[in-house]
């Protein structure tokens, strides 16, 4: 039994597994299969409408070439199905009403996956829920024994890297510059961590920030 079968025989598909068994789930998790997924997008217009004006804000930024890249490798890795669930599994935010003030933000569920930022004038950072225990020294969510050199390792400069502990087996890794977050995106060992991040959340049922899902960056995300 994976991780992905535990306690969920007694109750109904919901989430990814209507659409993936937990075989084909592990071997994405793994590398080791290429997910089919749908041609057709299923569109909401009137969101299309509605964050269109914020996309084209958001494109006059120094950031903006930078943010479209990165969603792009993003939504190509570390998004199963993506077209297939789209907004209802997953979402992303374009300039989204936070204190932080993010560029844009990937959901699922009612969690936060991956936030690109402003850092500085025209810097960029950002900002990756993870489980605690894909970087431990012994796979326990025991926040002492975070194995800080395999995290700093998945960047190009350990000083671009911070991070802070959350609830249960959680936490959150900070990256500094376009560079090494894509270094980070790249990194097999960390994308190993954001796929299974992602896979438990969208794995709990419909996304809760489809309201605010920007299409105009989906398109970037899903390669339309």
């Amino acid at each position: 039994m994976t991780w992905i079968d535990r306690g969920i025989s007694a109750t109904p598909a919901k989430g990814l597994r209507q659409f993936l068994t937990p075989e084909q789930q592990h071997a994405w998790l793994e590398g080791k299969e290429e997910l089919p997924d749908v041609d057709e997008r299923s569109e909401s217009l009137e969101l299309r409408f509605k964050y269109a004006a914020r996309f084209e804000k958001l494109l006059q930024r120094p950031q903006a070439g930078d943010v479209l890249d990165l969603l792009a490798v993003y939504g190509a890795t570390s998004i199963p199905i993506a077209r297939r669930t789209e907004r209802h599994y997953w979402s992303v935010s374009c300039l989204p009403g936070s204190p932080d003030k993010p560029l844009a933000r990937v959901n699922a569920s009612w969690m936060e996956l991956f936030s690109l930022l402003p850092d500085g004038s025209d810097g960029l950072r950002a900002r990756t829920i993870l489980h605690l225990s894909d970087f431990t020294h012994d796979g326990s969510p025991e926040p002492d024994h975070l194995d800080r050199a395999l995290l700093e390792s998945c960047v190009d400069d350990p000083d671009n890297l911070t991070h802070f502990f959350w609830k249960a087996d959680t936490f959150g890794a900070k990256i500094r510059t376009a560079a090494s977050i894509r270094a980070f995106l790249a990194n097999p060992r960390a994308l190993r961590a954001i796929r299974r991040f992602n896979l438990t959340h969208m794995n709990r049922g419909r996304n809760a920030y489809q309201a605010s899902h920007c299409y105009s960056l989906a398109d970037v995300m899903v390669g339309d």
